[in-house]
């Protein structure tokens, strides 16, 4: 490929909006192009790199011996009505109409279709197991699309799913991608950890991400710098507080406080006073039809999952308000636990060492002083109910939880029978019995992951691609299109480096030298050949980018150009 021939239109400026490096770089090097909020077009370069991370994963799929297959991106909506995900994704699921009035949507993952393929086709235990993969555009109508590809509204990602037959096999097809995971991105180059993390709105347990680490990422994680452990703040495990032996303030009488309009944490601290670790919220939640009461502090966040699990649902969401009203005799922001009736009482560990709390008062514009949970009201469970923060003593081994931000690369699920049991994907067994088929899903974000990369490997000057997935490997560079003897060794060396196996682009524009080396850096092809001055005396100079040049005669640049990139 030639310069002069490449669309890759580089920008020397972009919007002050564009905060990422990534998206900035991205931009201006004419990688990607925005179309619309969170939309973009990938240019030749951008798909080329894209391309490169896609074959990487094509090779380890094959390699654990998933198949590819390719999904429609057009849902039928019934589908996700059946899971019971439409209701759960709301607004992020894209949704249409057809001319007949049939509801679809745009796919923002692939179980739901997955499924009812394999319902359709699979019928004994001797056509398990398996594991399907593909590698596709969803759609996710996201609120604040933000990074450029980072958290885009459509995208393009890998998504697997394995099909067996029992909980061992599940363990067995799980482990087989969490290991191409790990080989793909260390085939990539990308640096990773990995995190015990929330199923969201896909479900499941043993959820893990795979994220980079990087201080502009959208995602947060705690972790220990002593024995490894990491996970996301909403499933993070820490050891308890230590109860203390003795009580610790004595009880004051309960007392009733007037609060007329004063909703909010911070609108009642304000109002009281008070600090906001005096207080408990209550949070009412319909629980699988039941209604629950998570009791958390004012100043800690409640972690659905752990709620989730503390319960052993599988269906969990906030009360509406008529069911709050209902339950508490309040409108929304002064349920209390005091004389909560027809709600079990979950609470967070945390207050078992407090006393002399604030609690909403289940009466309009009231609240209480000095509730005490040992006089006043009665826990039906204790559990670990907040997320994780740092400074928290990690689980494993006791020392302060540190946190980090990244950005999220994959993410692996052992879901079970959620999706088989909903939309009837069953087999019968050995003894005839008609069983679901228990699946595992494992996603990887291809596009999201070539703005990893450029996140991660990037100087003043441009993007640092690694080889394995640069857009090309290596940069001919003539200096002066207008020399004779420099275009001719510039052709010649471009068309020997091809002949070697070697992915060339040609420098050709008849640009100035500078405009020619800013780009050179700005796209950040690995090798660069400079034919320049020495082109006469049959030298050239090779270099990796961002490194130092050497000057090699002309027969040796091939293998001085397979030096630098590791080949």
């Amino acid at each position: 490929m030639r310069t002069s021939q490449l669309f890759a239109p580089t920008l020397r400026q972009v919007s002050a909006d564009v905060e990422m490096p990534s998206h900035r770089l991205l931009l201006r090097g004419g990688f990607i192009r925005q179309l619309a909020g969170g939309i973009y077009s990938l240019l030749p370069l951008g798909l080329r790199v894209v391309r490169k991370i896609e074959d990487i994963v094509r090779q380890e799929m094959n390699a654990a011996g998933a198949q590819e297959l390719f999904l429609p991106t057009l849902h039928p909506k019934e589908l996700w009505d059946r899971s019971g995900r439409s209701a759960h994704w709301g607004p992020e699921l894209m949704q249409l109409e057809d001319r007949s009035g049939r509801r679809f949507c745009l796919g923002g993952t692939h179980e739901e279709v997955i499924t009812d393929l394999v319902a359709s086709a699979v019928r004994s235990y001797r056509e398990l197991p398996f594991t399907l993969y593909q590698i596709q555009v969803k759609f996710r109508d996201e609120i604040r699309p933000r990074g450029g590809l980072v958290r885009a509204r459509e995208f393009t990602m890998k998504d697997a799913y394995s099909f067996d037959r029992d909980l061992a096999g599940l363990d067995r097809s799980y482990d087989a991608m969490v290991a191409a995971y790990h080989r793909i991105l260390d085939r990539v180059g990308l640096p990773y950890r990995v995190a015990e993390a929330s199923p969201g709105g896909i479900g499941g347990w043993d959820t893990r991400e795979f994220a980079l680490p990087c201080d502009s990422g959208e995602s947060s994680y705690l972790s220990c710098d002593e024995c490894g452990y990491d996970a996301a703040p909403e499933v993070a495990r820490f050891r308890p507080p230590p109860t203390p032996a003795e009580p610790g303030e004595p009880m004051e009488p309960l007392a009733r406080a007037d609060t007329p309009g004063q909703r909010t944490i911070e609108q009642v601290t304000a109002f009281l006073g008070a600090p906001a670790s005096r207080l408990v919220k209550t949070l009412l939640y319909m629980a699988d039809g039941r209604v629950v009461a998570a009791l958390v502090r004012g100043d800690r966040e409640l972690s659905e999952d752990k709620l989730k699990e503390a319960l052993g649902v599988s269906s969990l969401r906030m009360a509406d308000p008529d069911t709050i009203a209902r339950v508490s005799r309040a409108p929304v922001g002064f349920a209390g636990p005091v004389g909560l009736k027809d709600a079990e009482i979950v609470a967070d560990e945390d207050l078992r060492a407090e006393r002399n709390f604030i609690t909403g008062g289940n009466e309009p514009d009231l609240h209480l002083l000095n509730v005490n949970w040992d006089r006043d009201f009665a826990v039906d469970r204790w559990a670990q109910l907040r997320t994780g923060e740092p400074g928290d003593p990690c689980p494993t081994c006791g020392r302060p939880l540190r946190s980090y931000r990244g950005i999220e690369l994959a993410h692996v699920f052992k879901l079970g029978v959620i999706y088989s049991q909903a939309l009837d994907a069953h087999f019968l067994d050995e003894q005839g019995q008609r069983r679901p088929i228990v699946m595992g899903c494992y996603g990887l974000g291809t596009t999201r992951m070539m703005a990893a990369l450029a996140e991660h490997f990037h100087d003043q000057a441009g993007l640092l691609w690694p080889p394995s997935v640069a857009p090309f490997d290596v940069l001919v560079i003539i200096v002066n299109q207008d020399d004779p003897t420099q275009r001719q060794l510039g052709e010649d060396i471009y068309r020997e480096l091809r002949q070697a196996g070697l992915d060339a682009l040609l420098e050709d524009r008849a640009e100035r030298p500078g405009v020619k080396f800013k780009d050179a850096d700005l796209i950040g092809v690995p090798a660069q050949v400079v034919v320049g001055r020495l082109a006469g005396e049959g030298q050239v100079e090779v270099r990796r980018r961002g490194g130092e040049a050497r000057t090699v005669p002309v027969a040796a640049a091939p293998a001085q150009v397979r030096e630098l990139l590791g080949r």
